[in-house]
Order: C-alpha cells, then sequence, then structure tokens
C-alpha cells in the first residue's frame, strides 16, 4: 500500500498487490460458498495459501518499507483467514467445536479491529474508504446473522463481493500504473482531508533547525 523505497536501493515490488490479491480472491470464494455456489474445500485451501499465509507475507514486507497500514491490515487479516479455516476445520473434525454464536463474537471482535482500519482508510485514497466501508458493513451484517438474523448471511456475501472486487480494483491500480507509467485505474481523493494543525511560530522554528 506504499510506495516508498529506501535511498540507494534497487526497486522492489509493492507487497500490496499480494496482499490485496490475496484477501480479494478469498473474500469472494467465501461468498460464492455463502451464496451456496461452491463448496467449503476451495475456501479452506485459498483461506490458509493465500488469504492466509500470502496476505501474512505482504503484511512483513510492508513492515519492512514502513507501513502501518498495511502491516497491520494484512498480516491481521491473514490471521483472520488461518483462524477461521482452523474453525471451519476443527467443527468438520469435532474438535473443539464452535457454536454458531461462538462464531459471532469471533467475528464481532473483527468487527471492532475493522472499525479501526475504517477510519484511517478514509485518510489514504476513495478506493481504500470505499473498500473498507463495504468490509464493515459485511461484517456487521455477519454478526446479525449468526445472532439470529441468517438471512443476513446472504446480503452480505453480496456487499462482501462488492469489497472484494474493491482490492482487486485497487491491486490493478497498483499493478497497471507500473506496467502503463501513467495511473490508468484512479483511486480517488480521500474521504477524510484534514488540514494540517499550525504549529507556534516558535516550534516551526525549532522544527526547521532539527531538520
Amino acid at each position: 500500500m506504499a510506495d516508498n523505497q529506501p535511498p540507494n536501493q534497487p526497486p522492489m515490488g509493492n507487497p500490496a498487490v499480494v496482499g490485496l490479491a490475496g484477501f480479494g480472491l478469498t473474500t469472494l470464494i467465501l461468498q460464492l460458498h455463502n451464496l451456496e455456489l461452491c463448496g467449503l474445500g476451495p475456501v479452506i485451501a485459498c483461506g490458509l495459501i493465500f488469504g492466509g499465509f500470502a496476505q501474512l507475507m505482504a503484511g512483513l514486507q510492508e513492515f519492512k518499507a514502513g507501513n502501518n497500514f498495511g502491516y497491520s491490515a494484512f498480516c491481521s487479516y491473514g490471521a483472520f483467514w488461518i483462524a477461521l479455516c482452523i474453525i471451519l476445520l476443527f467443527n468438520k473434525y469435532d474438535i473443539y467445536t464452535s457454536s454458531g454464536t461462538d462464531v459471532g463474537y469471533f467475528l464481532i471482535v473483527w468487527t471492532l479491529y475493522t472499525i479501526i482500519l475504517w477510519i484511517g482508510a478514509m485518510r489514504i485514497h476513495g478506493a481504500m474508504a470505499t473498500t473498507f466501508t463495504s468490509l464493515l458493513a459485511g461484517f456487521i451484517l455477519l454478526d446479525l446473522a449468526h445472532f439470529g438474523y441468517p438471512a443476513m448471511t446472504k446480503v452480505a456475501a453480496y456487499v462482501l463481493i462488492f469489497c472484494a472486487l474493491n482490492a482487486w480494483y485497487m491491486m490493478a491500480h497498483v499493478i497497471l500504473k507500473q506496467v502503463y507509467g501513467r495511473d490508468v485505474l484512479p483511486v480517488g481523493k480521500p474521504w477524510i482531508d484534514p488540514k494540517p494543525v499550525p504549529q507556534p511560530l516558535g516550534q516551526q522554528a525549532g522544527a526547521s533547525v532539527s531538520h
């Protein structure tokens, strides 16, 4: 999610293209399962490998780039997919089984975490804000689905398909911008663009000296 490169270093790939690809693809497959269009096997396979480990690796590369947002998002949602797949596998083989309510509380905690990133996403650009708004809405709908409103599962599926496609849009933005040397797919302005708070004159002078 960051394009910063250390000085005097050979150019490196942007880890966001892998993280967003894994997030989008795995989210999309899970929603196809929730819409009863595919079985659970592809969800677990992609959830462990692409949504899980690949996102974790992307997050660790964001750590090296000094991007806390990407570091937190990719590592955390990578861990989310691994944890969800473990829950599904444990339920399948009757090991430490989780009830629907148990999964609901699991999702509520992730909803709270997503709120934090959603606030940050609105300060990055429009596509990021749209992705996290739809992700947050999807989590809330899934929370409701696990606490007495099962019809919300399919509503959440459509919202999260939109979220997944937005993640792929951002991935394509990064890839095509480098390939074509220009911004082929614009991501839009931040939804929140606060003006910098002016510093007192004395602090400004001190800052200029220290740098």
